[in-house]
């Protein structure tokens, strides 16, 4: 085993398995805002919602995608605009993700006056950046830049009144690739070793996954929140169209956490590389097969810690955004944790992973959205399909499709379409979104 990586293991989920209020690109642009406002030291709302403000937003392409469609915790609205202003008025630019967490139904008021009087615009910058947000603030005779890039709360350069405050150095910001990863010398091998063999008291962490999106499900379950997916299928229990069991209680519950996240609920969930529907895809399904098959606390934060690092072993190899539904990837960490709860060993744990990529790769993003919990469901079932085909011996094999007898080579094929010919796909999207 090789024990030299698991402090680096370590480290990595401790970095990209965290809480995030809301879809994070508009968080990003809320934080940006933010950030802007403080540098102009404007504490007052009456200062901010006056006609002498305003707010230009310019992003990438990719975040634009994400940032259109998609609830805005505690306002009841949807888009950048909202996410910029809400952020000026009442952003904590210490919360990294959870920026929004203090707002109040006042805030919320001022910043819809804001959009009332046309004091915030949004547009697509034209830079090499997947993941780009740069927020000006003009105030009087002042202006403030915050311009966040590359991560979602990696600010690389703030500007006042023309003036540079802080310069980052510059960082690739094309394609992800192997030897940027921090998996340079990982194999999935090495991650099941660690998930299984480090000691208890190192991961057990992760279990705040659990309790953060459960109970974000268990608020899209019983709240009014977006498409009502995950109500869906109680409702259609009770009518006898479905049955209960392991599959159902995966979809609904795992559905539920996404409904409540992309309709703007006031609750954080526990993201993954950067997301919460991926955050959530990784997490329920493992959470839900663990009460299912009555698993110990042990075997839950073990199947968690595969679920979580895996996602992020095979997101690494992919661009930060892009045309493939991040859900989908993350579930397969979810495919790994449920094989290795169903006693599944490395063998079988692979064999889940390459059954998922021989079934749900190529499933696009088209922004974020409430229909976003319908493609977590899916591969939230997709994941249980994979996981229970795994322990019967049988998987997609080598000979087909984009799938190799390997599986990190099956997961550098995924990210090769990822990162290929789906950069063209990513086009095509946004240019149908836009002209809606």
């Amino acid at each position: 085993m090789k024990q030299h990586l698991w402090p680096l293991f370590l480290e990595t989920v401790k970095r990209d398995v965290v809480p995030a209020l809301g879809c994070t690109e508009p968080i990003s642009v809320a934080l940006a805002a933010t950030i802007a406002i403080d540098e102009l030291g404007i504490t007052d709302q009456a200062s901010i919602v006056s006609s002498d403000i305003k707010i230009d937003v310019s992003v990438s392409a990719n975040l634009m995608k994400n940032g259109m469609g998609v609830g805005i915790p505690g306002t009841g609205m949807v888009g950048l605009p909202i996410a910029a202003a809400i952020g000026a008025v009442a952003g904590d630019r210490n919360a990294g993700l959870e920026v929004l967490k203090n707002l109040t139904a006042n805030d919320v008021q001022t910043a819809k006056l804001m959009l009332d009087n046309n004091q915030v615009t949004v547009g697509v910058a034209d830079v090499a950046n997947v993941l780009y947000a740069k927020v000006t603030v003009y105030y009087q005779q002042q202006s403030a830049s915050v311009t966040i890039a590359d991560s979602h709360t990696k600010v690389i350069a703030i500007e006042k009144n023309g003036q540079q405050c802080l310069v980052t150095p510059k960082v690739e910001t094309t394609k992800a690739s192997k030897k940027d990863s921090p998996f340079t010398e990982a194999k999935l091998q090495d991650i099941y070793d660690f998930a299984i063999h480090a000691p208890l008291a190192d991961i057990s962490f992760i279990l705040q996954s659990k309790t953060l999106n459960d109970a974000l499900s268990n608020e899209g379950l019983t709240g009014d929140y977006g498409l009502k997916i995950g109500a869906t299928f109680i409702k259609n229990q009770e009518r006898g169209l479905l049955s209960g069991g392991l599959l159902t209680e995966v979809l609904t519950r795992t559905a539920g956490a996404s409904d409540a996240r992309m309709d703007g609920a006031m609750m954080p969930a526990m993201s993954n590389s950067g997301s919460g529907n991926q955050g959530i895809a990784a997490t329920m399904p493992v959470v839900v097969s663990a009460d299912f098959l009555k698993s110990s606390e042990e075997q839950t934060i073990r199947a968690l810690m595969l679920s979580h690092l895996t996602a992020i072993y095979i997101k690494s190899y992919q661009n930060k955004l892009s045309a493939l539904c991040g859900a989908t990837t993350a579930a397969m960490g979810s495919a790994a944790g449920i094989t290795y709860l169903l006693d599944g060993e490395i063998e079988q744990v692979s064999a889940a992973i390459c059954s998922m990529i021989g079934d749900v790769s190529g499933v696009i993003c088209d922004g974020a959205k409430t229909a976003c919990a319908m493609k977590v469901s899916s591969s939230a079932g997709a994941a249980v399909k994979a996981a229970l085909m795994a322990i019967d011996g049988i998987r997609v094999t080598g000979t087909e499709g984009i799938v190799a007898d390997d599986v990190d080579q099956t997961i550098r094929n995924l990210a090769a379409l990822a990162n290929g010919a789906m950069t063209q796909t990513d086009v095509q999207i946004l240019e149908i979104m836009m002209h809606k």
